[in-house]
């Protein structure tokens, strides 16, 4: 290996470094001191009942470690947005997990939190995953209750997704291992089954405090709703258990007597390791993606080995397109391509830019796995669509037009990974998060933006500039260097996969090198639902 890809690998290995430094503080939920807390009550905390719930020889994929990163600084934070969720496997199923974090505000619901769940019922839906739900939630954060309670996406839907869910024949537990209270309180009733840990389970819409102040009874909370009251009295849980152990063990037991499904049918055979180092993805990306690189290099250390076969490899050069298998699953790979290709004309740099014979290479090719039931794969390192006279005059919005259309209708699965840039109409026409891709997972190298930074920053500064001159102000190349380079600082702040992971733009920041597990394991979930729609792209020109 040469010195240029060492430097590329320990530039790629810091910056993955760092997410997972700050993981290492998100794991820590509402801190040390709260854990603490949990202990006393003899109460494991939300990731320690992940890890007893979960198969410890099958990967647990936790979807929005980042939520809320940063958001809440007033507040004291919300980690993980107060819950830790994912896809792991219960007795062999693979299903869909949602742990409240009783150590972050006693497991308050803040916005953020809520869009998460929101999330997680999302995948289960999609891809007829059973939900786990571990339950010990203090209710709706008060001070933001205007940002949570009323709207089509707030607190309300969660309860309508319950329903719909149910009606679908996914299964959903919810083992009430802390408090469920208010309106929180229909989230165990509206699932199949219902657990209480006893002495420390409760569930009610109004707490002892509440319904002192609104009838005058006295009452303690076990009386109140405790797991005696529910599983003897009300009827409304099925289960009591003396511990948090014996509560997840009952789950397990349920899971393990699922019936199953029929599947979707994604094509797999015994997976082959990938022709290059799975470790060798480190070195091909360089310092701040300035350099460019073959993307075909970072997909043979996806791909099975000898797998990936290039659908019009000489024709539409600035997008890759190709069949291959990832872990043994039949996938259809589209790529931005980063590499200098000689022509006629010399020399031209592929700089994740789409040109027209690109988007229509790529249409076309997603069209064809559509007819194929071929699940799609998103390379995302792409900076928009080429401008000027040239292009707009061969149709450029047109051929866009098309590849939107395409990736918009697609019925099949996507997935898709943001390498590196994600700018503009690129971000749409590459299965952005608008675009409804099963799963989205962000390398640390990845930004999202509109534009690029410096671009966006010289455009703003334009104007801001034209605004002071316009007062009266005089500005001088110094205050305008000043203005710039706050502008580009507080825009690339904007751009990194640490503020996408925050508002789950992205389900995940990934290690570059897990890229083929998380796919393969997208897959597996996305397999779980065969109900596929008849592929129909509508309208657009030829």
């Amino acid at each position: 290996m040469d010195l240029e890809f060492n430097k590329n690998e320990d530039t790629m290995k810091m910056a993955w470094s760092q997410v997972k430094r700050h993981l290492e503080k998100i794991y820590e939920g509402g801190g040390k001191k709260s854990a603490a807390k949990q202990k006393e009550r003899n109460k494991l905390t939300a990731r320690e009942r992940i890890t007893y719930l979960c198969d410890a020889d099958k990967p647990f994929v936790e979807i929005g470690a980042f939520a809320g990163f940063d958001m809440y600084p007033d507040e004291g934070g919300c980690p993980a947005g107060g819950t830790v969720s994912g896809i792991g496997y219960v007795s062999g199923r693979q299903c869909v997990i949602v742990a409240n974090d009783q150590t972050v505000k006693a497991g308050a619901w803040f916005p953020i939190t809520g869009k998460k769940n929101l999330r997680m019922q999302e995948i289960a839906m999609e891809n007829k995953l059973p939900v786990i739900y571990l339950v010990d939630s203090a209710g709706v954060f008060l001070p933001m209750q205007d940002e949570i309670f009323p709207d089509k996406e707030h607190f309300g839907r969660i309860f309508r997704n319950n329903a719909k869910m149910s009606a679908m024949g996914i299964t959903q537990i919810a083992a009430v291992m802390g408090a469920c209270v208010a309106g929180g309180a229909y989230l165990p009733i509206m699932s199949d089954e219902t657990l209480m840990v006893e002495g420390n389970g409760s569930i009610y819409l109004a707490g002892p405090y509440l319904v002192k102040a609104a009838i005058g009874e006295d009452i303690d909370s076990e009386t109140l709703g405790g797991a005696d009251t529910h599983n003897s009295i009300s009827g409304i849980a099925d289960y009591k258990f003396k511990t948090e152990e014996a509560c997840l063990d009952q789950v397990k037991k349920i899971m393990n007597k699922l019936g199953h499904h029929t599947k979707a049918g994604f094509d797999r055979v015994d997976a082959k390791p990938p022709a290059k180092n799975n470790g060798e993805v480190y070195g091909i990306m360089s310092a701040g993606n300035t350099k460019p690189y073959d993307m075909v290099d970072l997909i043979n250390c996806i791909a099975d080995k000898d797998s990936f076969d290039q659908f019009k490899e000489d024709y539409g050069k600035t997008i890759v397109c190709g069949y291959a298998r990832v872990d043994g699953w039949a996938v259809g790979i589209v790529a931005n391509q980063r590499l200098i290709v000689k022509s006629k004309k010399g020399e031209m740099q592929l700089g994740g830019v789409i040109y027209n014979d690109s988007a229509d290479k790529a249409a076309r090719f997603i069209m064809n796995c559509n007819q194929k039931r071929i699940p799609l794969v998103f390379l995302q390192d792409v900076t928009g669509f080429m401008v000027g006279s040239r292009s707009e005059h061969s149709g450029i919005i047109k051929d866009g037009a098309k590849l939107v259309n395409a990736v918009a209708n697609s019925v099949v699965p996507k997935i898709t990974i943001i390498v590196g840039n994600s700018y503009g109409a690129g971000n749409y026409a590459m299965c952005g998060k608008a675009y409804d891709p099963r799963f989205i997972y962000a390398w640390p190298t990845a930004k999202i933006a509109v534009m690029g930074g410096e671009q966006a920053a010289k455009t703003m500064l334009q104007i801001q500039v034209a605004t002071l001159k316009n007062k009266g102000e005089v500005i001088t190349p110094e205050v305008e260097q000043e203005l710039l380079k706050k502008l580009i600082d507080r825009y690339d702040s904007q751009t990194t996969p640490f503020y996408a992971g925050a508002r789950l733009w992205i389900d995940a920041i990934i290690d570059p090198a897990e890229t083929r597990k998380m796919i393969s394991e997208g897959i597996a979930a996305a397999d779980h639902n065969p109900d596929i729609a008849e592929f129909k792209t509508g309208v657009f020109q030829v």
